[in-house]
C-alpha cells in the first residue's frame, strides 16, 4: 500500500475518531463509516442516506471480540462459517449486547457484522481501534456506489465529512447476509458468497 493511500486512511481514521462520517471502500461497494460509539455520527448516516430508522447499520470489525455481541449466545456452527468466509463479503446477524445502539440493531436484538477483505477497510478499522459502520454509501433503496463520483451523485444534500478514494470497486453483488439463528442459518440476502456454500458447513 503506497504512502499516499496510507495518509488518506490515517486522515479518515482521525475524522471518525472525532465523530465524523467517512466514505470508505469495501470489497463490494463504497460505504459510510462512523464510530459505533458515537450516536450523533450514527444518526447522521441515516440523514445522509435517507434511511428508515428500522433498518440497522452493519459493522466492520477487526476481530469478533471487538463487536457488541454476546459471544456465549452465538450458535456453534457460526464459527465454522467465520473460519471459512471471513475476511470476506459475508454479513452475519449475531446476538447483540444489551447496550448495543438501536441504530445498530434496528430493534432486532441482533447486529450485522463483517470482517472486510478490502485492504483499505481492514487498515482503517485497525487504525480507528474500534468497530465502524459500513452501510453502503448510497441513498436508501438506490444502486451501490462503485466510485467516489457515484457516491457524490447520490449523497449531495448532506455531505459526508471525508472521502477516502481508493479507486473503482470491481463489479459484483453486495455481501451475502445470514441470520444466525439457533436452529440454523437463514439467508436474508443472497450475494457475493453462494448460500449453498454456507449451508453446506452447517
Amino acid at each position: 500500500m503506497d504512502r499516499e493511500l496510507l495518509e488518506k486512511i490515517e486522515e479518515a481514521a482521525r475524522v471518525i475518531k472525532k465523530g465524523g462520517v467517512c466514505v470508505i471502500p469495501t470489497e463490494t461497494a463504497y460505504g459510510l463509516a462512523a464510530s459505533i460509539q458515537n450516536e450523533r455520527a450514527l444518526e447522521k448516516i441515516y440523514e445522509i442516506k435517507k434511511r428508515p430508522l428500522h433498518k440497522p447499520l452493519l459493522i466492520l470489525v477487526e476481530e469478533l471480540s471487538q463487536a457488541p455481541v454476546e459471544i456465549s449466545r452465538i450458535p456453534s456452527y457460526v464459527f465454522k462459517i467465520i473460519e471459512r468466509f471471513w475476511p470476506g463479503p459475508l454479513t452475519l446477524l449475531l446476538p447483540a449486547t444489551r447496550d448495543a445502539s438501536s441504530f445498530l440493531t434496528g430493534g432486532s436484538q441482533k447486529v450485522g457484522l463483517r470482517i472486510s477483505s478490502h485492504p483499505v477497510a481492514m487498515e482503517l478499522v485497525k487504525r480507528v481501534g474500534q468497530p465502524v459502520t459500513a452501510t453502503s454509501a448510497n441513498l436508501s433503496g438506490m444502486d451501490l456506489s462503485k466510485t467516489i463520483s457515484q457516491v457524490k451523485e447520490q449523497l449531495h444534500h448532506i455531505e459526508p465529512d471525508y472521502y477516502l478514494d481508493a479507486g473503482e470497486i470491481p463489479p459484483g453483488p453486495p455481501s451475502t447476509i445470514v441470520d444466525c439463528q439457533d436452529s440454523g442459518p437463514v439467508i436474508i440476502r443472497p450475494g457475493a458468497i453462494d448460500p449453498e456454500d454456507i449451508l453446506a458447513l452447517c
